[in-house]
């Protein structure tokens, strides 16, 4: 998921130097929080993101002697914080159901990158986030990933520890389901 540059170490290895050295695990946050919390700020909202990121690299400190230096370090991260957010799954289906009767995004900061799509997400969002409360938390995990973190397929399956196809069926399971529930546009465009 992390590019490095040549000579850089990868992450398995920084994974191994931890051991010796607990301080080598930061150059792990540099790399892969930014993204990781990117993602788990719109799954959460904000006053979470904080708090599940930390405790996601906490774990991942605390069991990198049990890491599998085979395995994509990023992977096993996104697996670690995807099982932090099905524990707040009853958190996150009641935001959004919130934001399904009142409209009002519980995980947006007010400040918007375009009007454009702060209006087009004002007219679609309630409907969204009924249709994504309806979804079981491993299709909205699967689907979430690949819209809001914009990760391959493959990396999904590595962060969920699930297979290729299944979660090519979750993801096109839960687009099913959402287009269903959403309002459709003109074909007359």
């Amino acid at each position: 998921m992390v590019s490095h540059a040549p000579g850089e170490l990868g992450d398995a290895e920084i994974v191994a130097a931890s051991l010796r050295s607990p301080e080598a695990f930061g150059e792990l946050f540099r790399r892969h929080a930014p993204r990781l919390h990117s993602y788990v700020r719109r799954r959460l909202g904000p006053v979470l993101a904080d708090d599940l990121v930390s405790e996601s690299f906490a774990t991942a400190f605390r069991q990198r002697e049990r890491f599998d230096g085979r395995r994509d370090f990023g992977a096993w991260l996104w697996g670690i914080a995807a099982n932090l957010i099905a524990r707040h799954h009853r958190h996150e289906t009641r935001m959004y159901r919130a934001f399904a009767r009142t409209g009002v995004d519980p995980a947006e900061d007010g400040v918007a990158e375009r009007a454009g799509d702060r209006a087009a997400a004002a007219a679609l969002g309630p409907a969204l986030a009924k249709a994504l409360a309806s979804l079981n938390a491993q299709d909205r995990e699967a689907v979430l990933m690949l819209a809001w973190a914009e990760m391959s397929y493959g990396e999904i399956a590595a962060a969920l520890d699930l297979p290729l196809g299944t979660v090519k069926a979750k993801i096109h399971r839960a687009r099913t389901k959402l287009r269903k529930a959403l309002p459709q546009e003109d074909g007359d465009g």
